[in-house]
């Protein structure tokens, strides 16, 4: 097995059987009062707590999946139901050495002290002075706290945004050519070509000739034309806001000493 320390520090981590399987989270380390070797570990097989359960640790080896022990879950689970007050009575032991089957008057193997030194909890191991004085004896120590700041987020609504089509009117100018007929006279002369022509009619008549003149002008016409598409669509901008908060923790003075010590 492991050393003491080694297998004290396998408190808060997992029991696991023979064949790897989980059987609880071990809550503490019993240790014999008089060698100091790991003995038992006292494991909470059930989902809500309640009474531990007692498993020697004579033959426990570290596993992958936590301290291994030689026995199966449901051997474990039925284990007597001993009461963990930090120390485990020779009436109580005997009754765990027969359900696991081992020898309760092997001191060499299995830690038990016949002169009544007893199996005690390795919560409780150390050379711890000094007691409560504010009340009644809680704990050999003080437990020192501080505050914490956590900052979380939340999402607000800061504005809305949208499109409005409305029409407008606006004048427009533009250069347009257009072309006109204009009358142009043409004279001349009686020639030996043209004498023919010339005195094909009476002598002295009266006569109209006509020519029809045109001209263009503009003509003006609208259609609509889609020109663009346009639509909303948002982006994320990362900005970094400076957060400020008072926050209380606990200091412990030591008094009655040469020099002052705060922790």
């Amino acid at each position: 097995m492991a050393s003491t320390q080694e297998v004290l520090e396998y408190r808060g981590q997992n029991l696991v059987d023979r064949d790897g399987d989980k059987i609880g989270k071990i809550e503490d380390i019993y240790l014999d009062a008089q060698t100091e070797q790991p003995e038992w570990a006292l494991v909470h097989t059930g989902m809500f707590g309640g009474k531990g359960t007692f498993v020697p640790l004579a033959e426990a080896t570290p596993g992958d999946g936590g301290l291994q022990v030689p026995y199966e879950k449901s051997h474990v689970k039925d284990a007597p139901g001993v009461e963990a007050d930090g120390e485990l009575s020779h009436e109580e032991e005997r009754e765990l050495y027969a359900h696991y089957s081992l020898d309760y008057g092997n001191d060499a193997d299995y830690g038990n002290d016949a002169a009544g030194e007893g199996v005690v909890s390795g919560g409780d191991r150390g050379e711890t002075v000094g007691r409560d004085t504010s009340g009644p004896e809680t704990d050999h120590a003080m437990t020192r706290s501080e505050e914490e700041l956590s900052v979380g987020k939340t999402q607000r609504e800061t504005g809305r945004a949208r499109l409005k089509k409305y029409i407008v009117t606006e004048d427009v100018q533009t250069t347009v050519p257009v072309q006109r007929e204009e009358v142009r006279v043409e004279r001349e002369p009686i020639t030996d070509a043209n004498v023919g022509e010339a005195t094909s009619g009476g002598e002295l008549t009266e006569e109209e000739h006509e020519v029809t003149l045109h001209a263009e002008e503009p003509v003006v016409d609208k259609q609509v034309v889609p020109k663009e598409r346009v639509r909303l669509d948002k982006d994320v901008v990362q900005d970094e806001h400076q957060v400020s908060e008072s926050v209380a923790k606990e200091q412990i003075d030591i008094e009655g000493t040469d020099d002052s010590q705060r922790r």
